[in-house]
């Protein structure tokens, strides 16, 4: 028996190409709720008190080192995938002088609980063994290594689908993927790993069997079946396991207070936040970092990604919210769209078919209607008339109008950036606005109304004459 708190160590496997997933993305960084599903592994390794971290990944430009730069993680690289037991063989001088215990997983596995990992480690630590390795039994094992045990009941091999005998194929007890080693002792036999086998590979499978020969010490740690075990091996899975997250997302929300009308219909990441008596229709999506205070309404259909939505505001149908933020107790759309750092204050209307991209609305501001604001600082209590539109791009660069507190802008106009419309200034409804319009005062540019009577009937005789 062991004594005292050993450090505890993790290294996982992250160089597989995901070959299965038919995509040029490895495996581990297919998002899963909205997140790269090696996330979700490592948070619960952070919850399981590892003192350090290790990752096995690709050579080169690797794009999952790319996606974990900033978190506090050993890399280690395996220049050529040949194998589980070879990604472990590439670790072995990262893990020169270290004690202790070393968990051993795979990347594709975002569902394990930290309890599952805390007992094999423990078990490991308290017979002193060489090797835990957690084990489920399967009404049907198909495609997973088999444990095999010696008349005493002890480990001695797990066998892989493929080299397993007819008789073998028939044990129910599997390797579910996890394992914990005694850093030493792994050290010394992970090189013992021969590539005999079909595949011509180095299975980390081939160390039980290893131990056994040189007499030490392997334990199986027995798990109830659970979906939390599985690895996700293609898309088919990844969708699965996308659905059974989700579900289990919505229900933690609706047990904080959140109304959902249709629940099973309605998408929300991993990262969203919340707040009670919020209430989202069917067909609402959440992406990325979103934040909904308490009190909200999400219309049927919304699309959010990066939002903030604050206390109160309300979202009618089908409108699109990316990189923006909506004041408290503001109502947007229905079918309107805030984009690139869109920012609308307290208590603003923002109505159908309306597209705000990259501007500012002030408190009580009112666009209600089919109108485009892009580029443009519009002050508080500004009243935006139907069919408004900022002109903010020329061919080569995008240029900023500006819009004073409590100005009229009449319906039908359009201000041809840079301008600026002044603090209580009017609008007149049609206009194409060239120039500033100065505080209090009006601007008008339209074309004199021309009428001539008894024209139309004329027109209409004239076209009769020719038919």
């Amino acid at each position: 028996m062991s004594s005292g708190k050993e450090s505890r160590y993790a290294l996982i496997l992250a160089a597989g190409k995901g070959t299965r997933f038919r995509s040029d993305l490895p495996k581990v960084l297919h998002r899963l709720c909205g997140r790269p599903m090696i996330e979700y592994l490592l948070e619960t390794l952070s919850a399981t008190g590892i003192d350090r971290i290790f990752v096995v990944v690709g050579p080169g430009d690797d794009p999952v080192r790319q996606a974990l730069q900033g978190r506090h993680l050993d890399f280690v690289v395996q220049e050529r995938q040949l194998g589980t037991g070879h990604a472990v063989q590439c670790a072995v001088a990262a893990l020169s002088g270290l004690e202790g215990s070393l968990l051993v997983l795979y990347g594709d596995t975002p569902f394990v609980e930290p309890q599952a990992l805390e007992r094999l480690i423990q078990e490991r630590e308290e017979l002193d063994a060489d090797q835990t390795l957690l084990t489920i039994e399967l009404e049907d094992p198909t495609g997973y290594g088999r444990i095999i045990r010696d008349q005493s009941g002890r480990v001695v091999e797990v066998i892989e689908e493929k080299e397993a005998s007819p008789v073998q194929k028939r044990i129910r007890e599997i390797h579910a993927g996890f394992n914990c080693f005694k850093i030493p002792a792994l050290r010394e036999a992970v090189f013992e790993i021969r590539n005999e086998n079909q595949a011509g590979e180095y299975y980390l499978t081939d160390l039980p069997k290893i131990f056994a020969a040189r007499g030490g010490r392997v334990e199986a740690v027995l798990h109830e079946p659970s979906m939390s075990l599985l690895g996700i091996n293609d898309r088919v899975q990844l969708s699965e396991a996308d659905r059974i997250l989700r579900r289990r997302i919505r229900d933690a929300w609706m047990s904080k207070g959140v109304t959902m009308i249709n629940a099973d219909t309605i998408l929300i990441d991993s990262t969203v936040e919340i707040g009670a008596d919020s209430v989202l229709y069917p067909g609402a999506i959440l992406e990325g970092r979103t934040s909904i205070a308490s009190a909200c309404t999400i219309g049927p259909g919304c699309h959010l990604v990066d939002a903030i939505i604050e206390a109160g505001a309300r979202l009618d149908g089908y409108c699109i919210v990316r990189d923006s933020r909506i004041g408290a107790g503001s109502f947007v759309g229905p079918f309107a769209h805030l984009r690139q750092n869109a920012a609308v204050g307290e208590r603003c209307r923002v109505g159908n078919f309306v597209e705000v991209k990259q501007s500012s609305l002030g408190d009580e501001t009112k666009a209600a209607h089919l109108s485009y604001l892009g580029d443009a600082r519009i002050g508080s209590e500004v009243n935006i008339g139907a069919g408004t539109i900022t002109c903010n791009y020329d061919g080569l660069r995008k240029h900023q109008t500006q819009i004073g507190d409590g100005a009229f802008v009449g319906s039908g106009s359009q201000l041809v950036a840079p301008v600026r419309i002044g603090r209580d200034a009017y609008v007149a409804a049609g206009s194409t606005i060239t120039e500033d319009v100065p505080d209090g005062a009006l601007g008008l540019a339209r074309q004199r109304q021309i009428v001539k009577p008894g024209w139309a009937a004329e027109r209409r005789r004239k076209c009769q004459d020719e038919k």
